[in-house]
């Protein structure tokens, strides 16, 4: 790749891939203790995450080195600044999958990730703020990517007693999610739909108040009436997306498919983590449904990923 021009159109969305597969990687340790799966198979994946994620930044990097303008221009972009954010994000990600089976590694990874999360968070939001160039039919669910992060930090930063570092990570994603809520709900309902390619963006609605969920759980160590609301909104939106399914059908393979993904996972371990709480059949039910789905989810997107690289149909000019 890095003897060719398609090196210049690799695309920063590629780390959505290092988010769904850290996803699956939590999702799946979670079940081995909450639904008895065998275990292995997370801290497996895990190591898988931590390699792609390594060999994606690699290759930005040199992209970095070799095609700055492209890089600048991506930054520019009203859709691609938000995935940005998924660097710091995936480094979350791993720090979590890593808390049982590597402290320190995992120590680490959060140490550079949060700060790094929040550096991404007010570089965007001053470019939204700071812009003129941004209208209506730019906003759509990515949007939500440099929020989710922030709700991501007290899962593990409550494992290493920074209590008040969580809440103030945790208040910033939540508020924000509103805002955005609102901003996009204006957007697919009084404006143009989204372009196909950005359709399954449409599941990264799931994620924040799945993500939320966990987080708050983790910060009052308990379910309470917020922690509910939170939890079955995320269900909300499930089944929103179930009733919307004829949306999805015949799009054709993009990068964006991976934002299938780590939503799936967040429902899937807040449901596990529902369940751990309260013991309801139904919730067990769902968190196996979920986790089925992830693996199957993953398992596609891998192959047609593979396949779109190998058919050199992705890293091409828009």
């Amino acid at each position: 790749m890095e003897n060719t021009p398609r090196l210049m159109f690799f695309s920063i969305s590629f780390f959505a891939i290092i988010m769904g597969l850290s996803g699956l990687a939590i999702a799946l340790q979670r079940a081995e203790k909450v639904l008895g799966l065998p275990a292995g198979a997370g801290e497996l994946l895990s190591w898988v995450a931590l390699a792609t994620f390594a060999l994606l930044l690699t290759i930005y990097l040199v992209k970095l080195l070799r095609y700055r303008h492209e890089v600048l221009s991506e930054l520019r972009h009203p859709v691609k600044l938000s995935f940005f954010p998924t660097i710091s994000i995936s480094m979350l990600l791993m720090s979590i999958a890593f808390i049982s089976v590597q402290p320190q590694l995992s120590f680490t990874l959060f140490i550079a990730g949060a700060p790094l999360h929040l550096i991404f968070t007010l570089f965007v939001l001053s470019r939204w703020i700071g812009q003129t160039s941004f209208e209506v039919h730019h906003s759509n669910p990515s949007w939500f990517i440099p929020v989710v992060g922030n709700i991501l930090v007290p899962i593990a930063g409550m494992e290493y007693g920074m209590m008040e570092i969580s809440w103030f990570f945790f208040s910033i994603g939540l508020v924000f999610w509103l805002v955005l809520m609102a901003i996009i709900f204006n957007r697919v309902i009084f404006h143009h739909p989204l372009p196909e390619k950005l359709l399954p963006t449409f599941f990264i609605l799931i994620a924040p108040p799945a993500i939320g969920f966990i987080a708050y759980v983790k910060l009052t160590g308990g379910i309470d009436s917020f922690a509910r609301i939170l939890y079955y909104f995320a269900l909300f939106i499930v089944l929103l997306l179930v009733a919307l399914c004829r949306k999805f059908y015949g799009i054709k393979f993009y990068l964006s498919w991976w934002a299938y993904s780590f939503p799936v996972a967040a429902i899937s371990i807040a449901s596990m983590l529902m369940y751990s709480k309260t013991g309801l059949p139904l919730i067990q039910g769902l968190s196996w449904l979920f986790v089925l789905a992830l693996v199957l989810i993953i398992v596609v997107l891998a192959f047609k990923t593979i396949k779109a690289v190998l058919a050199g149909t992705i890293c091409v000019e828009d």
